[in-house]
């Protein structure tokens, strides 16, 4: 008899046939909520699931008995109880290096926007306001040479720096729980404390995971560091920055501007005064959003599923020793 999966993110044909060449599947293409009658009766039936963007909860789990694995559409893992899963012997899945490279295309689109007043100025123009040749009161500030001060040098963040440093001749800063010699090597980058990356740098983006050492890293106190001319980007999770102290730092001018993928509350709520600073790019958390690489990471998260539930090992298992669980 099949395995059953449930898969509540959508999925192209190829990924959906792969899938239903081993297991029997239950889609749901467009889940609005947890509590759907039809996912839940599913739920109590699988085991694997396959998606993104769904909190993952103790609850939910009691409600899945027979589950072994979740392939997650996704790097981060914060939605996900992992220490709960290893307990109960459920293997988390992710997709790393996929997204790598597209996520740091959208870190360095920021600093670039944030830094040449792309959006501003766009707008600029749109309303009908260029008359006259542009002034002083409209200009940028270069990239090309400025120290570019990364929170977090891994993968996504090891992309960005390689970026600035090799690209456009940016000196790295690194603050970071270990050292990177191969990339100190490779781009001459210095790994220094977090006050003084925030102090020397005239670009801080922030690229480390959620956890619970890393949430509210970045609140007044850091802010408070930063150079005045400093510009402010993360690319991270909303949590990571105490927004309440990121909207007060910004009003009071102690950076120049923000660069902003992430939010504490996705979407952002309409009475957030960030959008409507002219000193914000705020963007609906696009890093990895375009169609080649969410269609990779679909298809790593079914390759996952698949080899998981087939008894091989997956191409990136989170808790590993779930794994050893499953296998035996």
């Amino acid at each position: 008899m099949k395995k059953r999966i449930v898969a509540f993110r959508r999925l192209n044909d190829d990924q959906l046939d792969q899938l239903r060449g081993d297991f029997h599947v239950d889609y749901f293409d467009n889940l609005e909520s947890a509590d759907d009658p039809a996912f839940l009766a599913a739920l109590a039936k699988a085991h694997g699931l396959v998606g993104a963007s769904l909190k993952i909860t103790p609850a939910l789990l009691d409600k899945a008995p027979h589950l072994e694995a979740i392939a997650s559409i996704s790097v981060g893992y914060d939605n996900y109880p992992v220490e709960e899963l290893t307990r109960r012997g459920i293997l988390l899945c992710n997709t790393p290096d996929v997204l790598t490279e597209t996520t740091a295309d959208t870190g360095f689109l920021l600093i670039m926007a944030t830094a040449r007043r792309a959006v501003e100025l766009a707008d600029f123009v749109k309303r009908g306001d260029w008359q006259s040749s542009i002034g002083e009161a409209q200009f940028g500030s270069d990239v090309h040479g400025k120290t570019l001060g990364m929170v977090g040098l891994g993968r996504i963040g090891a992309a960005i720096a390689r970026r600035g440093a090799l690209g456009f001749g940016m000196p790295i800063l690194y603050s970071n729980a270990s050292p990177k010699p191969a990339l100190e090597k490779e781009l001459g980058a210095r790994r220094c404390e977090l006050d003084e990356l925030l102090e020397a740098a005239d670009f801080v983006c922030v690229t480390v995971p959620l956890s619970a050492q890393t949430e509210r890293l970045i609140g007044a106190r850091e802010f408070a560091l930063m150079r005045q001319s400093a510009i402010f980007i993360n690319i991270s999770r909303g949590k990571v920055v105490d927004e309440a102290a990121l909207i007060a730092a910004l009003e009071q001018g102690e950076f120049r501007a923000a660069g902003l993928d992430v939010f504490e509350q996705e979407p952002l709520p309409k009475d957030s005064p960030l959008p409507q600073m002219a000193k914000v790019v705020a963007l609906p958390h696009i890093g990895s959003a375009t169609v080649e690489t969410r269609t990779a990471m679909a298809q790593r998260a079914v390759d996952n599923i698949t080899l998981a539930l087939g008894g091989q090992r997956p191409i990136s298992p989170v808790n590993t020793d779930a794994w050893a669980t499953l296998s035996d």
